[in-house]
């Protein structure tokens, strides 16, 4: 279990983040097609998680716009950008800001995600959504860079999610 923040409220998340040089967990998650894809889509690919409560808050759609314009300098990298949201929203948001770096998938289908990476709200004002994290795969689908911010209501460190592709 990890503890982390809202402003000043404590809450705690579900397990612990995936460990640096360990295979990726597997999930399905859910496109705004309402297709399902899963981490061996990815396969051969380096990926960025974005992973955050809800692309209808200020500092979740900053990191989506932060990731699709830093997407475009990455050769073999898709960024992923995770939520409980549904597809449909997930959608509204990509095309309201004409967005074509990332791949927005949704939770909301299994719930699973959140409890294998170790990022769902179990307690406070957001229990039951995802937390504020970045992890980076490798072509081999391990880890090579996590953070969970500890004050969900900041933005990840989006130069040490990308220095670990260099």
């Amino acid at each position: 279990m990890s503890q982390i923040t809202l402003r000043d409220k404590k809450i705690n998340t579900y397990g612990s983040l995936p460990e640096m040089g360990e295979k990726a967990p597997h999930f399905e998650l859910v496109t705004s097609d309402l297709s399902t894809v899963s981490l061996k889509d990815f396969q051969g690919k380096r990926v960025i998680l974005n992973i955050f409560p809800s692309i209808d808050t200020n500092v979740c759609a900053t990191s989506v716009r932060n990731f699709n314009e830093r997407a475009t300098k990455l050769n073999n990298t898709e960024v992923l950008c995770i939520s409980r949201d549904l597809p449909f929203a997930q959608k509204r948001f990509v095309n309201d800001e004409g967005l074509k770096n990332v791949t927005n998938l949704s939770d909301f289908r299994q719930g699973d995600f959140g409890k294998d990476y170790g990022v769902e709200m179990m307690d406070g004002p957001l229990a039951g959504l995802l937390s504020r994290v970045v992890i980076v795969l490798d072509e081999e689908g391990k880890v090579i860079h996590s953070q969970q911010v500890p004050d969900i209501s900041e933005e990840p460190d989006y130069l040490a999610a990308l220095k670990s592709l260099l």
